[in-house]
């Protein structure tokens, strides 16, 4: 055992730091490689940016669920994935009638507005009855007990939607209004990846100025920081939680919605990959950090898009698109091992989490 700065640094420590450090080095060595031999154009490397960001805007919004939640209760709601499924699951029929009538081709963004109102809606109502009836009752039982509630509640509202839709794909409208796409020399974006991308800033923005600037947001803050001191200046913890679930929900219903026209395909399970990465998300960019979850978002869905191309094709790895998943759990590996704290840290203090 040896003394580093006070810290006691054991064997294990050697092992993940050599273990990250061989990862660095193989990520290094493979984007040189890469890079050297020219082997994408400019124009590729931008589509794979571009992507990137829409993918990881997607993202982001469903680990901001993740965050609020764990910032206001300290606990990891793993049932957040079917929030985000229920959404879009729902909405389809919506947008499928649209379709069908030509309603979107003729009123683009009245049916896409209807659509989202529709998808956020329904995660808000799912997000609040897990809330009330799966959380509120073991608010104050050890937290291993609402973490297991969670995953029960996840499997539960899975074949739920299972029996109410049916166990097949369902395939979103193609909407004429949105193929294609604009692009200047090596930069080309499709029309989907820029409503995707500007509905998500918008909605990060909005939730952003709700928390810092409304009577409500300081309120979710204050309960964040201390429930009893909260309960005594008169706040309503119980009704700021719902607010909190009501919030994660909204987020999670429009990334729902996001996600569908740009993947087209919603079923029961669509949510677990998305959300898992989203988790990841949050984790990355520091859990109960809120600009954490946004940055952690993006900065997943960038390596999810470029890294396979970038880290892996110097390697001499086939079909590098295909270990796209291995690329990004490997990221929060990395960040695990350099930075627990995420890489904006955690916005709680230690003794708090």
């Amino acid at each position: 055992m040896i003394k580093f700065r006070g810290r006691r640094l054991e064997l294990t420590d050697f092992m993940m730091f050599f273990i990250g450090s061989a990862i660095v080095i193989l990520v290094v060595g493979g984007s040189a490689s890469t890079l050297v031999a020219g082997k994408y154009t400019a124009r590729q490397w931008t589509d794979l940016i571009v992507y990137g960001i829409a993918l990881g805007s997607i993202y982001a919004l469903i680990a901001l669920g993740y965050t609020l939640v764990y910032g206001i209760l300290r606990m990891i709601n793993f049932a957040h994935s079917e929030v985000f499924m229920a959404g879009p699951f729902t909405a389809y029929f919506l947008a499928d009638a649209l379709g069908k009538s030509g309603f979107l081709d003729r009123y683009l963004v009245v049916g896409l507005i209807s659509i989202l109102l529709l998808s956020m809606a329904v995660s808000m109502t799912v997000a609040v009855l897990l809330e009330r009836i799966a959380y509120r009752p073991l608010r104050f039982a050890p937290r291993l007990v609402p973490l297991i509630t969670a995953v029960g509640a996840s499997f539960f509202l899975q074949y739920f939607f299972r029996g109410l839709y049916g166990p097949n794909i369902k395939v979103y409208p193609e909407i004429e209004a949105l193929k294609g796409g604009v692009g200047f020399g090596a930069f080309n974006i499709t029309n989907i990846q820029i409503v995707v991308i500007l509905a998500a800033a918008l909605m990060m923005a909005g939730q952003t100025f709700f928390i810092q600037r409304t009577r409500v947001g300081k309120a979710m803050r204050a309960v964040s920081e201390d429930k009893q001191v909260a309960a005594l200046m008169g706040i309503d913890v119980d009704r700021i939680i719902m607010y909190t679930f009501l919030i994660g929900g909204a987020l999670a219903g429009a990334a729902g919605v996001l996600y569908a026209l740009m993947f087209k395909q919603v079923y029961y399970i669509m949510g677990f990959i998305p959300s898992i990465k989203a988790f990841t998300a949050a984790v990355l960019g520091g859990i109960g950090n809120v600009p954490g979850a946004m940055l952690g978002g993006l900065f997943l869905g960038l390596a999810e898009s470029v890294g396979p191309n970038l880290f892996l094709d110097g390697l001499g790895i086939p079909a590098p698109y295909q270990l796209k998943d291995a690329i990004s759990f490997t990221l929060l590996v990395l960040v695990l091992i350099f930075r627990p704290s995420g890489i904006l840290g955690e916005r709680l203090a230690e003794e708090k989490s």
